[in-house]
């Protein structure tokens, strides 16, 4: 099986992607939910640099999937829809994990 390339965009960035043949119906689904979950925190308008908009609908898309997980805890609210304590909170431990992947360099 061979894997071919897209080019698809992402928050108005452009990606070239490898895709299993016959993978590109879904490649473009995900590449769609990851757009839209990213646009829809940069809109919001409180994150704007775009490392941190990705990791915040990374984990937004994560909780999305444990739905059907059944081990795993029930869907929590995105983070653009959080009340503004939650958001706050969650910005201390963004500026938390930026200090400590500064001291090491790397996350894990």
């Amino acid at each position: 099986m061979s894997n071919q390339q897209l080019d698809v965009q992402i928050m108005g960035q452009s990606y070239i992607l490898g895709c299993p043949e016959g993978g590109q119906e879904r490649l473009l689904a995900a590449v769609a939910k990851v757009d839209e979950a990213m646009c829809k925190i940069r809109d919001a308008g409180k994150i704007k640099a775009r490392d941190r908009i990705a990791v915040l609908a990374a984990l937004n898309l994560a909780f999305d999937q444990s739905d059907s997980a059944p081990d795993l805890p029930a869907k929590e609210t995105p983070v653009a829809d959080m009340p503004q304590a939650s958001q706050a909170r969650l910005s201390q431990l963004l500026k938390r994990l930026d200090q400590v992947i500064e001291q090491d360099g790397q996350l894990i």
